[in-house]
């Protein structure tokens, strides 16, 4: 009887095996959602600039829409700290001859990973001779 006490009085080599086993997927799992994380507030932070940048520009135009007088597409970059960003600007006639659609689109990264923001409003097209 004593021979059987004193094999259960602590853990096996297999059973602590086992333990570090799971212990070791639950951190490689946390670490990698770490990532993740890190890799979308990056994204989130973007894409909140390139709306802010996008409204700016959009103020902008509807400020000068009673005096403009061109309305030819429009692209550049922003000046730095947001030197990653570029912008285009389109107008397209609407029903109302007196109201232009207008787009601004704020662009960032690779063209082919499609990242942009985009805002459409009406302006009005101020007196044409």
């Amino acid at each position: 009887m004593m021979d059987v006490r004193r094999c259960n009085k602590g853990f096996s080599l297999l059973e602590v095996m086992i333990a570090l086993a799971i212990v070791s997927i639950a951190l490689v799992t946390l670490l990698g959602l770490s990532n993740r994380t890190i890799l979308v507030q990056d994204r989130v932070q973007k894409l909140t600039r390139a709306t802010l940048l996008a409204q700016q520009l959009m103020n902008e135009r509807e400020l000068k829409a009673p005096a403009q007088q061109n309305w030819d597409p429009q692209d550049d970059s922003f000046e730095p700290p947001f030197e990653e960003f570029r912008w285009q600007i389109s107008y397209q006639d609407t029903l109302l001859t007196q109201v232009k659609q207008v787009t601004v689109t704020v662009l960032w990264g690779a063209a082919e990973k499609n990242e942009m923001v985009e805002l459409v409003s009406f302006l009005p097209r101020g007196e044409e001779q």
